[in-house]
């Protein structure tokens, strides 16, 4: 049953008039819950100011995801679950980072008008942004940060798997961090560390080079930087080499190959290849990924990069890289590889010898067909 005080409207009408947009509504249901709130989340942390801080993230959490809120008249266990899940996980983090820490336990009071207000206020703003995203990606994010679920628990709620709703997360955080960076509180003349975001630099693959390292050569792609100097020299596989050449010097083809046939099922399905990323360097291996159009917006797909710059090159779309992967140590790399002795077009001519030879062998009067299946 919805609660119903003497003096005012019960929850779920509350519930209703904050989802009409009416502020006040929302501020008289937080006002309501608060206090349990805050005693829920400082059993958990031991602090009853990091409780009161674990309930105000709660507030904004609360508004930004008013509207998956399926029984409006359980509002209260379901803004103090919200508190406690908040609280469970700066727990964890506490413990991870301060292992130890101690925690004394200071009085604890209620939020004041001006406070609910800047919340209600915050709150709003966010929750616009998160309204700006593609449906699969705004589901994601209420049901992972705002309602705290698991990756698989929210897979579950959105009948998909837990691997896409980490990738729609990841572009939601990309997609969000535009519109809410000027809502972050810093104060003035501080400056922003920018190195956790990517800043994407168009290249072209400039060569594959193969050394002549016997009976086992190695093979580098060398991609370059559109309209810049910058250089980057990744090792590849044989394989991947030749399908590269055969693209950079348009080696025509008899029936599809494997990049071919994954680019046109890709384009039948409704979701043709829009760019490739290099991601990043974890030693020895570099990664990247496949931007995918969706139903619900790009999708990212984890590759390699040898496979996904074949894939770019097939579908004639953009290149990009991560600028933190270039430098000097690069730069020399790339130098050194252009000596290397067997370059694009001389692996392109070696898989036209084959392809002839190949022919000739089936031209031949001693080739032998299978019978055919009767």
């Amino acid at each position: 049953m919805a609660r119903q005080t003497d003096s005012g409207p019960s929850d779920a009408e509350l519930v209703r008039r904050s989802l009409l947009g009416a502020k006040e509504a929302f501020a008289e249901l937080v006002t309501r819950h608060w206090a349990t709130a805050v005693v829920l989340a400082a059993r958990v942390l031991g602090s009853a100011e990091l409780a009161r801080d674990a309930a105000q993230e709660a507030t904004v959490s609360a508004l930004t995801g008013l509207d998956q809120l399926r029984s409006p008249e359980r509002f209260s266990a379901w803004f103090c679950g919200i508190a406690l899940n908040v609280s469970r996980r700066w727990l964890y983090q506490l413990h991870r980072e301060i292992p130890g820490l101690p925690m004394d336990d200071l009085a604890s009071d209620s939020p004041g008008p001006a406070e609910i207000a800047e919340a209600a206020d915050l709150a709003s703003r966010v929750r616009d942004a998160i309204a700006t995203l593609p449906g699969g990606q705004r589901d994601a994010v209420l049901l992972f940060y705002l309602q705290g679920l698991s990756h698989r628990e929210a897979a579950a709620e959105l009948g998909t798997s837990a691997g896409a709703v980490k990738a729609r997360l990841h572009q939601a955080r990309t997609n969000l961090a535009p519109r809410l960076s000027p809502l972050a509180d810093i104060p003035e003349g501080t400056t922003m560390n920018q190195s956790d975001a990517p800043e994407w630099i168009d290249v072209s693959v400039a060569e594959v080079r193969r050394t002549d390292d016997a009976p086992h050569p190695k093979h580098l792609m060398l991609l370059q930087e559109r309209g810049g100097d910058r250089r980057l020299a990744i090792w590849i596989g044989p394989a991947e080499a030749t399908a590269m050449a055969i693209s950079l010097e348009s080696v025509e083809q008899p029936r599809p190959m494997a990049y071919s046939l994954t680019v046109n099922l890709l384009v039948a399905a409704g979701s043709p290849v829009q760019e490739i990323r290099i991601t990043r360097l974890t030693p020895p291996l570099y990664y990247a990924t496949v931007i995918v159009a969706g139903a619900d917006g790009p999708q990212e797909v984890d590759a390699r990069p040898s496979d996904a710059v074949n894939l770019a090159l097939v579908a004639g779309v953009p290149i990009r890289a991560d600028s933190r992967l270039f430098g000097d140590v690069q730069t020399e790399h790339y130098a050194d590889a252009l000596s290397y002795p067997t370059g694009t077009a001389e692996l392109a001519a070696e898989f036209r010898q084959l392809q002839q030879e190949l022919q000739h062998e089936r031209d031949s009067p001693h080739w032998k067909r299978a019978p055919n299946p009767t």
